[in-house]
């Protein structure tokens, strides 16, 4: 009997670390790409050049009351840096193999080059070039890392999702914190989030309790070798192309709630501003991502309280939060900033719903052969759904900084 004791209690303890170690992979893999969100605002109005003589960076002067404080350029273009090479390589990494290591090490190597670019830039071009280098770490982190889940029960999903929510309220406290209490530069602050590579290393290759990888080689990068003639037929490009219309119904909502949370974030939230009261401008936009990654947060780590099997629901009501955030930019209705901090919290909670719910459902109704594509394949839909809120979201901002207060 105590050796079956031992047993269990070995297992249960590997099992304990690789949930932790998913926790701490999906809170390090998005944390820089939030932490680039979270300072979109400075990295702009820091590096922007000056549209006057007096050095101002904004569109009109802050101090007319007729008219709007605007940035020289939309948040919408940090955005599109910080998601247009993760959209590239998530359209590609699920039509090759896997190789678990190689790819990770690529996402280590190109987070630390990402940081130390943005932390050294000196215009507009060398920081976007920076923020873009973090969107290939995290475009690729995250497509390897939910195939590699596959051969993961159920709860890997739920740590990881709660890392990535974990990962926004962190990433955005931290920036805050960093530049607002400690009053450290932006600069300083992407130097200390270098440690972030090193957990991400230490999470994969120390704690994670990994499946026999030579088996998992051989099931990834070795059709010829399956017996299965359905895995065979699952694990050739053809049958991946084939099978993609099977994944509308979990892409297609993904990608509208991403579209319309990421207009209101990054087109929008800037322009939400509530003049003379305890916080500035920036700051109210610092808190603003706060309190979306709150609610991203509390969604992600409680879906086994709140499953959600109708994802069209998510992305409706989203798509109201969109409409009321538009109209509260240009015509200034709400009353208290308390009421935006609200509405702002429960958009994340919807956005983070919408992710984790999704990947549950791809976990429950796709056929087990079929699912690590299904996985790193989804993942491109709430990017490409990212990649149109950015697009969007600089005309918009043009079009309402135009409009009088």
């Amino acid at each position: 009997m105590s050796d079956i004791d031992e047993t269990d209690k070995s297992t249960r303890k590997q099992r304990l670390y690789t949930l932790l170690a998913f926790f701490l992979l999906g809170l390090c893999n998005n944390f820089g790409y939030v932490v680039m969100l979270s300072s979109a605002h400075d990295i702009l109005k820091n590096l922007s050049p000056p549209n006057n003589q007096t050095g101002n960076s904004t569109i009109h002067n802050q101090s007319d009351e007729h008219a709007r404080d605007c940035n020289h350029l939309s948040t919408g273009v940090i955005l599109l840096a910080d998601i247009l090479p993760g959209l590239m390589v998530k359209m590609i990494s699920p039509f090759i193999p896997l190789y678990i290591n190689r790819r990770i090490c690529v996402c280590l190597g190109l987070t630390v080059a990402s940081f130390l670019t943005v932390a050294r830039a000196k215009t507009e071009f060398v920081a976007t070039i920076g923020v873009a280098l973090t969107s290939l770490a995290s475009g690729l982190g995250e497509p390897t890392l939910l195939a590699y889940m596959s051969y993961f029960d159920r709860n890997a999903i739920t740590t990881w999702s709660s890392g990535t929510g974990a990962a926004g309220i962190l990433g955005a406290l931290t920036y805050v914190g960093l530049t607002g209490i400690l009053q450290l530069t932006p600069s300083t602050t992407m130097y200390l989030m270098l440690v972030v590579p090193f957990v991400m290393a230490f999470s994969f290759w120390v704690l994670l309790v990994h499946p026999d990888l030579d088996a998992v080689h051989t099931i990834t990068d070795s059709a010829d070798s399956l017996s299965d003639s359905t895995r065979k037929t699952a694990d050739t490009f053809a049958g991946k192309l084939s099978y993609l219309p099977s994944l509308i119904k979990f892409m297609l909502p993904l990608g509208m709630v991403y579209f319309f949370e990421y207009l209101i974030n990054q087109g929008l939230f800037e322009l939400v501003y509530f003049r003379n009261i305890w916080l500035t401008h920036a700051e109210q936009y610092r808190w603003y991502q706060v309190l979306y990654q709150v609610g991203v947060f509390v969604s992600r780590s409680t879906v086994s309280l709140f499953p959600i099997e109708k994802l069209w629901i998510l992305a409706i009501l989203q798509g109201i939060n969109l409409i009321y955030f538009l109209t509260q930019t240009v015509y200034s209705f709400t009353p208290n900033i308390f009421i935006v901090f609200v509405i702002i919290a429960y958009e994340g909670l919807l956005g983070g719903s919408g992710y984790v719910n999704t990947y549950h459902n791809i976990v429950k109704k796709v056929p087990k052969e079929r699912r690590e594509f299904a996985m790193s394949m989804t993942s491109l839909a709430d990017c490409l759904g990212i990649t149109m809120a950015g697009f969007v979201a600089i005309p918009v901002h043009n079009a309402i900084c135009q409009l009088p207060v």
